[in-house]
């Protein structure tokens, strides 16, 4: 894959994303009737050829990882960038594992008698074509490959021009793996040149992108929902927070505060606020603090905090509502489980949160007020993920309230469509 970024002009790229459109729409007919083992077989050899091209592939990413650093890239973007033996070998697991879930194309649901006779229900189609623009991590070129594939749907994948080389190298496989299975390689198209105007051209064409997800910085997000023209399934960012309660089991709530935010930085489901009840707090913030420190986070506290705490700066008002990406971590101490729900309901960016606790009833309570995508007990929030769902992969996270809310895997690129069965009725 070669880049245009130097000499394409806005014309010829809108032309160029036009063409690219016409060709998934296409392909979508054909994936949307390929039966489920045809997929599988795609899906297969897609991992087979990443495997037998890993050393193609982590040689591009060198390339992409120097001229990041070079560039001034942040330590929480080479690190969504980076890949290695290890995230290769998820990126196969992950393409296996979607293989081995249930086809959700040609589910039929509720399907009933009306009292004419015919018979009413819902069939799970694909989407059609999803556009995927997303930054730095080029292991969503195969996650959205991998889901839109097994749900039947032609997609566009607009990775950030940091992932170039390696979202290039990628795009091989995948190319290879479709061709083995007989597939039409335009069901999986990447775009190949960093001009920003693919984007704009990409997020325009209702004729043939049914659906955008984008992945990437509220920038980013935030451009895309504003001027696209189609459907958007998108989160702005990740303010999750951990609630310790006073009822929690103390090596639980240790493990899980560690946990959510020091697993990794710049993930959207790493903690960035952590809620104390105040019975507890003189207990366990020390020692969560000097475990912090030993890690080199930076902590940020309430006034209750810096009491507690001496090596703490205060939190200002713009922290409770900051996704840091990074070692930082806001801590504010509450009354007890209603205020930390307060807190969250103020401050959260809907995507996840989670409680420590050992009573039952507050659990509950938790899991049905606190309205965001996904909603733990006793478990840290570097599970919302689609993969740790069994997802396979996900395409996203969504924050919206419809159609798709939390990680978006399979059944999140399907819609439904009413059918009815019937032997020569006629409506009376």
């Amino acid at each position: 894959m070669s880049s245009t970024a130097d000499t394409t002009s806005p014309q010829s790229t809108q032309q160029k994303i036009e063409a690219m459109g016409r060709r998934a729409r296409e392909a979508a007919r054909i994936i949307a009737r390929a039966d489920t083992g045809t997929k599988n077989r795609a899906l297969r050899a897609i991992g087979l050829e990443l495997d037998r091209r890993r050393a193609e592939v982590l040689a591009a990413n060198a390339r992409d990882m120097a001229a990041g650093r070079e560039s001034g890239l942040d330590a929480a973007l080479l690190d969504r960038l980076e890949l290695n033996d290890e995230r290769i070998d998820a990126m196969i697991s992950g393409l296996n594992q979607v293989a081995e879930l249930p086809d959700p194309v040609g589910e039929i649901d509720d399907l009933k008698f009306r009292p004419s006779g015919i018979q009413v229900g819902k069939m799970r189609v694909p989407l059609g074509v999803v556009g995927i623009i997303y930054e730095s991590r080029p292991n969503v070129t195969i996650d959205a490959a991998s889901l839109c594939l097994k749900s039947g749907n032609a997609t566009i994948l607009r990775g950030g021009s940091e992932a170039l080389h390696s979202n290039g190298a990628i795009a091989a496989c995948i190319a290879a793996g479709l061709e083995e299975a007989g597939l039409p390689q335009s069901a999986v198209q990447v775009v190949d040149t960093t001009d920003r105007a693919a984007v704009g051209a990409l997020i325009a064409m209702p004729d043939y992108v049914d659906v955008i997800v984008p992945r990437g910085g509220t920038g980013l997000i935030e451009r895309i929902s504003r001027d696209a023209r189609v459907p958007v399934i998108k989160h702005l960012n990740g303010v999750c927070h951990v609630y310790l309660d006073d009822r929690a089991d103390r090596e639980k709530a240790f493990n899980i505060a560690l946990n959510a935010k020091t697993h990794r930085y710049g993930v959207c489901n790493a903690m960035e606020t952590l809620l104390v009840a105040e019975q507890i707090a003189d207990e366990i913030l020390p020692r969560l603090a000097a475990a912090y420190r030993e890690r080199e986070v930076e902590l940020r506290g309430c006034e209750r905090t810096l009491r507690i705490l001496s090596n703490c700066e205060a939190a200002t008002e713009a922290d409770w509502s900051e996704e840091y990406l990074a070692p930082i971590l806001a801590i504010r101490v509450v009354a007890n489980m209603d205020a930390a729900m307060d807190h969250i309901a103020r401050y959260s960016s809907g995507h996840t949160e989670a409680i420590v606790t050992e009573d039952y009833t507050r659990a509950r309570r938790f899991l049905a007020e606190v309205d965001s995508s996904s909603v733990m007990v006793n478990a840290s929030t570097r599970f919302a993920d689609g993969f740790e769902y069994g997802l396979g992969a996900e395409i996203g996270i969504s924050t919206d309230k419809i159609h798709a809310r939390g990680p978006v895997g399979l059944e999140g690129l399907t819609s439904q469509k009413w059918i009815v069965l019937g032997d020569g009725h006629i409506r009376q």
